[in-house]
């Protein structure tokens, strides 16, 4: 009895674990410092683009006579444009559209890959064939040249910009990231053991396939952030985007931003400083996420990773 008592006490239990998002928040901040800077950035940009209405003392479109092209002064923190614009209220109601396009862009994207990839690597066959040659021709074409193609046949706006992206963005390589994580556990045991007992396949993929390949879709989630958002400055830069007088950082560097960039510099300084600090931020964010979700890299909060003591130690 008192070896099988000291077995006992010797057996390594699992300690209780915090909820999810908790752990992956505490790690995020004590071991990736970068990452919790990109998020402070993140949340700062949503915060700002909530409360647009309530922060900016001016309309984004409200044009004060006797302020054409003024510098930065305690009236106006960031400068007026040409137009006799402020510059501040601009650039964050120009934040509450990156944040639109920032989270819809890359929710249409993963939700759209992660249907092509879970049904290209679960099914395989012909129908990942035809899936991936499809993806492959997608691929071929330069990104730019079929996003100005497509505007230039449906027009600029906000809603066709954000459908645009987020279509090209599902059915691009996202989708064999997807499919390679779903091949990669559907030889599993519990996997082919549901298939024995006669699950369905879409129960199978609910249930077994994709709560083990989300920490793949959160990292593409956070990483297609920035790219969405760059994607949008650079079609609104080229006038193919959110067409004028909305407060796009892409638009606001286009036009009378050149033409007046030696006599005003701040209307294309400020713009600037936003968009690059907003992607920074959030690929800083991506990659912290990546490098605590992803269980093959050092670090990773894995399925395996928890910690194990003896009673009595």
């Amino acid at each position: 009895m008192a070896e099988s008592a000291a077995t006992v006490g010797a057996m390594p239990v699992e300690k209780k674990r915090p909820p999810f998002l908790i752990e992956v928040f505490t790690r995020l901040v004590k071991e990736k410092p970068l990452g919790t800077i990109g998020g402070v950035i993140v949340l700062i940009l949503f915060l700002v683009g909530i409360f647009a209405s309530f922060l900016a003392p001016y309309g984004y479109n409200e044009m004060v006579l006797g302020a054409r092209l003024q510098p930065p002064s305690s009236t106006y923190w960031l400068g007026t444009d040409n137009l006799g614009r402020d510059l501040l209220s601009r650039i964050i109601f120009g934040a509450q559209i990156s944040m639109i396009v920032g989270l819809s862009v890359p929710a249409i994207s993963v939700v759209l890959s992660l249907i092509l990839g879970c049904i290209s690597g679960y099914f395989g066959g012909t129908v990942d064939l035809v899936i991936q040659r499809f993806v492959d021709t997608v691929m071929c074409f330069p990104g730019l040249v079929i996003m100005l193609t497509v505007v230039a046949i449906v027009g600029p706006g906000l809603i066709q910009v954000i459908l645009l992206l987020g279509i090209l963005g599902g059915i691009g390589g996202q989708v064999r990231v997807n499919r390679s994580a779903v091949m990669s556990i559907k030889g599993n045991v519990y996997v082919e053991a549901a298939k024995a007992i006669g699950c369905r396949s879409d129960r199978i993929l609910l249930k077994h396939i994709l709560p083990n390949i989300m920490a793949v879709v959160i990292v593409s989630f956070s990483m297609g952030m920035g790219g969405a958002i760059l994607a949008e400055a650079t079609l609104s830069f080229l006038g193919f985007g959110i067409p004028p007088p909305a407060p796009s950082w892409g638009g606001m560097l286009s036009g009378p931003a050149r033409r007046y960039m030696l006599q005003a510099p701040w209307m294309a300084l400020w713009p600037g400083v936003a968009l690059s600090l907003v992607v920074y931020g959030m690929n800083m964010l991506g990659d912290g996420l990546r490098d605590i979700l992803d269980p093959r890299l050092r670090g990773g909060l894995g399925r395996y990773g928890r910690k194990i003591k003896k009673i009595g130690a």
